[in-house]
């Protein structure tokens, strides 16, 4: 199957500062793509040229078989598009709202498209609601349905879920799906780890402007020559002599006491209210745990808050990169002719 979108060789610069470095990236038809990566790390800017709101550098850039480079007023005639900031006219009803922007597209009759693209993003009952008495996640509902009057091919939601609270980002999540259910393809950038591998078919991790990694979730996570973290604290020493409790050795020996358990990959020791906090990357959770039982009970020491995870995309980005998720990139220097984050009506 041909991609519907294929990107060669992207590159954009701002002065000093290489936003996207010569990245690669296909996204079949059908499927929810998601670009995920800390801010800074490229996502918007990726997105942006696609889209064709920015010139690349260098690159090619085909959606639906279209030149998105060279002919980009086709491609946003069949794409739809929910930038990261959206400003809504606040005095029209969301029926109003969704006919203003068909009309944008010359969609016959464009007041029909209201009620379907309400009750696909779960607003039936607030049609007759302005914009301003709507709720943040009810306006990201909005802004979806919006992206969606032209029938689009390919729809972009960059970051939907950005400032909205737990409750409303998994609502969004069921829109998110229906919206690929309905036949048309995703392309979604995020910072939300979680949020990504519960809702991608496949994930591009992007980090100083490159793809470090490209697959599916569980292709990503089993790519990692770990399964699992195992956590616990040190909570109170028992009877064992000074010396012999973990506590009281020297971070370093700690570590290597940790090190050494069975299937233990990395071993972490940090600061703790209780003591210290223990957290091992294991390829084999339960013998790590054994292990981790058995070292605790030779030391005279007791473990609390003992738990064990499956790994995650972030330990993918960990070992992807050699640092945590949420230290980020340094934003980009923009052009000063850089448009813009806000609505495009057309």
């Amino acid at each position: 199957m041909s991609p519907i979108i294929e990107v060669k060789g992207l590159t954009k610069r701002y002065r000093r500062h290489v936003a996207v470095d010569g990245i690669d990236l296909e996204v079949h038809e059908g499927e929810i793509f998601g670009i995920l990566g800390p801010n800074g790390a490229g996502k918007t800017t990726t997105l942006e040229m696609i889209e064709g709101l920015r010139k690349p550098d260098a690159g090619t850039i085909t959606v639906d078989g279209i030149d998105a480079v060279n002919d980009s007023n086709r491609v946003r005639k069949i794409i739809g598009v929910q930038l990261q900031s959206t400003a809504l006219f606040p005095y029209l009803t969301a029926s109003e709202l969704i006919a203003l922007f068909a009309s944008f597209y010359g969609v016959p009759e464009p007041r029909n498209r209201a009620p379907e693209l309400l009750r696909l993003v779960d607003l039936e009952d607030k049609a007759g609601s302005r914009v301003d008495e709507l709720s943040g996640g009810q306006q990201q509902r909005l802004s979806i349905a919006l992206a969606l009057v032209n029938t689009p091919r390919v729809t972009f939601l960059d970051e939907p879920t950005t400032g909205l609270d737990p409750h409303a980002r998994r609502n969004l999540w069921g829109t998110i799906l229906s919206v690929r259910e309905a036949g048309t393809t995703v392309v979604l950038t995020s910072h939300y780890m979680e949020e990504a591998e519960f809702l991608c078919d496949r994930i591009a991790i992007m980090d100083g402007g490159k793809v470090i990694a490209c697959d599916t979730p569980a292709g990503l996570i089993r790519g990692l020559d770990l399964v699992a973290t195992v956590s616990a604290t040190i909570a109170t020493a028992n009877s064992a002599p000074v010396g012999e409790d973990l506590r009281v050795l020297p971070r370093g020996a700690l570590h290597d006491a940790l090190q050494q358990l069975p299937g233990v990959v990395a071993a972490e020791v940090s600061p703790h209210e209780a003591g210290q906090r223990l957290t091992l990357k294991t390829k084999a959770s339960q013998v790590t745990i054994v292990g981790l039982l058995q070292l605790a009970s030779e030391r005279g020491i007791v473990l609390d808050d003992l738990n064990s995870s499956r790994a995650t995309l972030e330990d993918v980005f960990l070992a992807r990169t050699g640092r945590t998720y949420e230290e980020e990139d340094p934003e980009p220097e923009q052009e000063a002719e850089a448009p813009k984050r806000g609505r495009r009506a057309a």
